[in-house]
């Protein structure tokens, strides 16, 4: 691939974000490329050293700041005329506190969701105290009877199994909760670099 068609393809794989980005994206590539031609290689061994359109087009999108995105996706790249800023402000009380609302009901729930995952994290420290506790009860109950010494002994082996069993459980959940946000977080993202239809 030579230095027009992976400019070409790099457009393309950009199309959707904001214009500004694009052309400045595109300007950096090409003064790469021209770099490394400069320094010897040919055009498309200095396209082969950048790497895959796809993956530079990934690495521009999420390098641009979600502000810029929600800008552009509200007004279009357009100046907005004045009738659309006025109903703005006078829409402001209604709009901004449905939005405050919606956003505190989701930090609301994404918090819930993140302590439950705290209290998974707690029941194996709480399980292991259990077991501590239970062997330490061994020295008291040693003069009551080999029952008794083999109910603390058993405990405590079922407290150790019950920590272990929930830490495992308590780390894929943190996993998965971390997964699931990170998910959301490009599905809000790719909201506003919805590439159109050409």
């Amino acid at each position: 691939m030579n230095k027009d068609q992976f400019l070409l393809a790099l457009y393309d794989a950009l199309h959707g974000l904001p214009i500004e980005e694009v052309e400045r994206s595109i300007a950096y590539y090409r003064e790469m490329i021209d770099e490394r031609v400069e320094d010897g290689m040919s055009e498309e061994e200095a396209v082969a050293s950048l790497g895959s359109v796809e993956d530079i087009a990934e690495q521009v999108a999420s390098d641009i700041p979600i502000t810029t995105l929600v800008r552009e996706k509200v007004t279009g790249g357009r100046k907005m005329p004045a009738w659309e800023i006025v109903l703005l402000v006078i829409g402001f009380p209604l709009w901004f506190s449905l939005g405050i609302a919606a956003l505190s009901v989701l930090f609301a729930v994404y918090i819930t969701i993140w302590s439950l995952v705290l209290v998974l994290f707690v029941l194996p420290v709480a399980f292991v105290a259990a077991a501590v506790a239970s062997v330490a009860a061994i020295f008291f109950t040693i003069g009551s009877g080999l029952a008794q010494v083999l109910l603390m002994v058993g405990g405590a082996l079922v407290c150790a199994g019950l920590a272990a069993a929930f830490a495992l459980l308590a780390k894929g959940a943190a996993q998965g909760v971390a997964r699931a946000s990170k998910g959301i977080w490009l599905w809000v993202r790719s909201l506003f670099v919805r590439k159109e239809e050409v």
